[in-house]
C-alpha cells in the first residue's frame, strides 16, 4: 500500500513542480532560474513542515511517505538546480551561478527551519 501513497505523492509533486515552475518563469522571465529556486525553497519549507508535523501528530507512515518522499521528492529539483548552475557557469555568468548556488543552499536551509517552526506553532495551537 505504501507504493500507492508514494506514487500519488509523486504525481502530485511532479504536477505542482511543473505548474509552479512554468508560472514563475512566465512571470519572472528565464534570465535566472527563478522557477527552480522557488520550487526548491517551497519544497524545503513543505519538507520541514511535514517532518515536524509527523513528529508531533499521528500521521501514518503512508501519509508521511506520500508527503516527504513522494510529493517533496518529485517536487524539489536539486538535479535541475545543479544543471542550471553549471549552465550559468558555462555561459560565463559566474557571479549569477554563485549567487544562485549559495542563495539556494542558504535560503533552502532557512525555509526548512521556517517549516519546522511553523509546524510547531500550528500543532501547538491545535493541542
Amino acid at each position: 500500500m505504501i507504493y500507492l501513497y508514494l506514487a500519488v505523492g509523486g504525481v502530485l509533486g511532479t504536477l505542482a513542480r511543473f505548474s509552479l515552475g512554468s508560472w514563475v518563469h512566465s512571470w519572472a522571465g528565464v534570465g535566472f532560474p527563478w522557477g527552480t529556486l522557488g520550487v526548491n525553497l517551497l519544497g524545503s519549507f513543505v519538507l520541514g513542515l511535514a517532518v515536524r508535523a509527523a513528529e508531533i501528530s499521528t500521521l501514518s507512515a503512508e501519509v508521511r511517505g506520500m508527503i516527504t518522499v513522494g510529493f517533496c521528492g518529485a517536487f524539489t529539483t536539486f538535479s535541475t538546480f545543479s544543471l542550471e548552475t553549471i549552465a550559468l557557469m558555462q555561459e560565463g555568468a559566474w557571479s549569477r551561478a554563485w549567487l544562485y548556488a549559495l542563495g539556494s543552499l542558504t535560503m533552502g536551509i532557512v525555509a526548512v527551519a521556517l517549516g519546522l517552526s511553523s509546524a510547531n506553532l500550528v500543532f501547538r495551537a491545535g493541542s
